[in-house]
């Protein structure tokens, strides 16, 4: 297994992981989105925060990023996670590796909490989250109608860093050297 950083160029075997939950509430998107549109959304994302993608001999199975949590700014030392397996690659910790990766890289960016939000019930997803240490905050009640009903979406949280007095802004994942952010995946590969 190989762990880096994606490429807008990875678009396509994303999005066709991305597809395999389009039909599910896993995700609340009802569309799955053009090439060109998820094409946009790595390059936006990866300005300023970690994504990555995990290859097993050189095909894509699964990718995982972080964002901003809230768009004011007093909310940019947090920031919300997303990872998505190819079905074939699920429950073998390949999502948990990303999970630390992205962690490890935004205590480098300034980050102190991170969230996730998990369509429930979904035993996977909320087992991945505990197993890092996350708490559950709460759980948004019929918070999205989709596949013929409505769902819940339990939000968890995780502190990965202090709490310090007058923190620096956060640094766009690009201003980390590429030499740290490889040691970093080295070190959970």
């Amino acid at each position: 297994m190989k762990i880096r950083l994606a490429a807008v160029s990875d678009n396509q075997a994303l999005r066709k992981i991305y597809a395999q939950y389009i039909e599910t509430p896993i995700t609340f998107e009802c569309a799955l989105p053009t090439a060109g549109e998820f094409a946009d959304r790595i390059a936006q994302i990866s300005r300023d925060y970690p994504y990555l993608v995990c290859e097993d001999g050189g095909m894509i199975i699964g990718y995982a990023y972080a964002h901003r949590q809230m768009e004011r700014e007093a909310y940019q030392w947090n920031a919300e996670l997303s990872v998505y397996m190819d079905r074939a690659y699920t429950s073998k910790g390949l999502g948990k590796k990303l999970y630390l990766i992205l962690m490890e890289i935004l205590k480098l960016q300034g980050i102190r909490t991170v969230y996730g939000g998990v369509t429930v019930p979904n035993e996977k997803s909320e087992g991945l989250h505990l197993s890092l240490g996350f708490k559950p905050l709460g759980t948004y009640r019929h918070t999205g109608y989709k596949c013929g009903k409505w769902h819940d979406v339990t939000w968890f949280e995780k502190e990965i860093a202090p709490y310090n007095s007058n923190p620096e802004p956060i640094r766009p994942v690009h201003e980390i050297t590429e030499k740290k952010i490889n040691d970093l995946i080295q070190r959970y590969s």
